[in-house]
């Protein structure tokens, strides 16, 4: 995996391409990674001893680790485009 847990990256393809987040969870075997603020979803929660209530809450859902890139890969690249 070129990503580790909290690196911070850049998604460089989908619907949230552009945004930058911290890695939260790696999942190597489907090859995803749980990114800060990326691929927010709406989940179903039934009420339970840590939610009373239940209701909807939102969350990160993980993304393929094809579309993210290393922050620190990107200044890279820049950095050798530039001179």
């Amino acid at each position: 995996m070129h990503v580790k847990k909290d690196e911070i990256v850049v998604v460089i393809a989908g619907k949230d391409k552009g945004k930058q987040g911290k890695v939260l969870r790696v999942l190597p075997k489907e090859n995803r990674v749980v990114v800060e603020g990326v691929n927010m979803v709406k989940k179903h929660v039934k009420p339970s001893a840590k939610n009373p209530n239940g209701g909807i809450i939102e969350m990160e859902a993980p993304i393929h680790a094809s579309n993210v890139m290393s922050l620190a890969k990107i200044e890279a690249k820049k950095a050798k485009k530039k001179g």
